[in-house]
């Protein structure tokens, strides 16, 4: 089954670390981040779409984050 997550976070480190905890489980990413205003929290938010190849079929209760 090919998986999908959208990482987001604030844009601190802690963006950085999601995204390559991401890569060393296996994940690739897909596509060109993203950045943008938050207006309720007044920070800029970043986003970076991830795929991967998991064995299995995919079920609306896969733990994506587990994979």
């Amino acid at each position: 089954m090919k998986l999908y997550r959208l990482l987001t976070e604030d844009d601190t480190s802690a963006f950085c670390h999601k995204v390559t905890a991401a890569l060393n489980k296996g994940w690739a990413l897909h596509g060109s981040p993203a950045y943008g205003f938050d207006a309720t929290t007044g920070k800029m938010r970043c986003a970076q779409a991830v795929v991967k190849e998991a064995p299995g079929d995919y079920t609306p209760d896969t733990k994506l984050g587990e994979q």
